[in-house]
C-alpha cells in the first residue's frame, strides 16, 4: 500500500490534481500498487480554513506519506499576508520542502515537437531539446534568516543574505552528477562565482565532487553566460546545476521549449536518488492562474508528468514515467490539446485522450 497526501492548493490546483490522481490511479493499477490517497488543504485554501498556511496536523500527515502531490499554491489575495516566523513560514509549500527537506528540486524541460510553433524558436535550433534544471530547494536567499528592511540615513534598504554550507552544495552536486549519468552524462553548474563569495563556495564544492564521477562531462559557467548559451544552443545541455535563486529563473527560462507553462512538471525530493526510492513532493509548475481557475480549461500535463515523476523517484518505475511521456507525445501530436497550447480541450477531455493513449 502506497500512501499519497494530495493538495490541491489553490486556483486552479485542485483541478489539475484531480487529473493527475486519475493518471496515478492508472499507473497504479499497471504496477499492481494500491494507492490510499489522502486529501487536504494547503497554503491559501489552508489559511482561509485554518488561520495557517500549513497546519501542525498536516505537517504530521507527511510524516507517513510515501509522496505528495501538489496542484498549485498562490494567489494575490495571499501575498500580503505575513505570518510569524522565516521565510519558510510565509509560504505552505516552502514550509513543506523546509521541514521535510526535499532539497533536489528537478524541473525537466522538453521541446515537443507538434508544439514548437508555439515557442519562440526555430525548428532547427530547438528540436529535441531537453534539458533539466536541478535547483537546490531548501537553501540560499529564499530561506536566508538574514533578512529584512530598515531604514539607514532616513532611507529604506532591503536585504537578503545568500548562504551555503559544504554539505549543502555537496548533497546537491552528488545528486546532479547522479542524475546526469541517468541521462546524456553532461552537467553544467553555474554561478556568479566571479563576483560572490557564496558562489565562489558552490564553485569550489562542485568541483571537488565531479572527481568522483569522472564518467560524466562536466563544466562550470557563470550563470550570465549559461542562460545565453541554453538558449543559443538548447541541445548541448543535459543537466543544469543551480542554486536555489537561479534554479527558479532557469526553470522558467527553459519552460519556454516547452510551449507553455502547462507542460512543465516538477519533483522535490528528499534523498538522492542514487541511494533508491525517494520521497517527494510533485507538482506542476504552472501556476494557480486564478483567472481561469473552475473554467475546467486548464492544462493537466504538468501535473500529469509530475506523476509519472512519482512512479519513477518514488516507485521505482521509470518505465511508466516514460510511457506517460510517449502518451502525451501521441495525445498532442494527434491534435488534442489544451487551449494554452492551442487546442479547444477541456483538462477533462486532455486527460481522457493521454489515459486512451497509455491504455493502448
Amino acid at each position: 500500500m502506497a500512501h499519497i497526501l494530495a493538495l490541491g492548493g489553490d486556483g486552479i490546483g485542485p483541478e489539475i490534481l484531480d487529473q493527475g490522481v486519475r493518471v496515478a490511479e492508472h499507473l497504479a493499477a499497471a504496477a499492481d500498487l494500491s494507492l490510499n490517497i489522502n486529501y487536504e488543504l494547503l497554503h491559501g485554501a489552508s489559511y482561509d480554513r485554518y488561520g495557517s498556511f500549513c497546519t501542525a496536523d498536516l505537517l504530521a500527515k507527511t510524516r507517513v506519506a510515501d509522496a505528495i502531490l501538489v496542484g498549485a499554491v498562490g494567489g494575490a489575495k495571499w501575498d500580503d499576508i505575513r505570518m510569524p516566523g522565516g521565510a519558510e513560514c510565509q509560504d505552505g509549500l516552502m514550509y513543506l520542502r523546509h521541514h521535510l527537506q526535499t532539497y533536489l528540486g528537478l524541473r525537466p524541460a522538453r521541446n515537443w515537437a507538434s508544439l514548437t510553433n508555439r515557442t519562440p524558436f526555430k525548428n532547427n535550433l530547438i528540436d529535441g531539446a531537453n534539458i533539466l534544471i536541478l535547483r537546490e530547494m531548501c537553501g540560499g536567499a529564499m530561506f536566508s534568516s538574514r533578512r529584512g528592511q530598515r531604514l539607514e540615513n532616513g532611507k529604506r534598504k532591503g536585504f537578503d543574505m545568500i548562504t551555503y554550507n559544504e554539505d549543502e552544495v555537496a548533497r546537491i552536486a552528488h545528486g546532479g552528477f547522479a542524475l546526469a549519468r541517468r541521462r546524456n552524462k553532461r552537467l553544467v553548474s553555474c554561478d556568479k562565482s566571479n563576483v560572490m563569495e557564496s558562489y565562489k563556495l558552490w564553485r569550489e564544492i562542485v568541483s571537488e565532487v565531479s572527481l568522483e564521477y569522472p564518467d560524466v562531462s562536466f563544466e562550470n559557467m557563470f550563470a550570465d553566460n549559461c542562460g545565453y548559451q541554453m538558449m543559443m544552443r538548447p541541445c548541448d545541455f543535459d543537466v543544469v546545476l543551480c542554486c536555489n535563486q537561479l534554479g527558479d529563473l532557469f526553470s522558467d527560462l527553459t519552460g519556454s521549449f516547452a510551449g507553455s507553462l502547462g507542460m512543465l512538471p516538477s519533483a522535490c525530493l528528499a534523498s538522492n536518488p542514487a541511494d533508491g526510492a525517494a520521497f517527494g513532493i510533485y507538482e506542476s509548475t504552472s501556476g494557480s492562474a486564478p483567472d481561469i481557475a473552475g473554467k475546467g480549461i486548464a492544462n493537466p500535463v504538468g501535473m500529469i508528468l509530475s506523476v509519472g515523476m512519482m512512479f519513477e523517484f518514488t516507485f521505482g518505475r521509470a518505465d511508466l514515467n516514460h510511457a506517460v511521456e510517449r502518451a502525451i507525445e501521441r495525445a498532442i501530436t494527434s491534435g488534442i490539446a489544451t487551449r494554452d497550447i492551442g487546442g479547444t480541450a477541456s483538462s477533462t477531455k486532455m486527460t481522457d485522450a493521454i489515459l486512451e493513449r497509455l491504455m493502448q
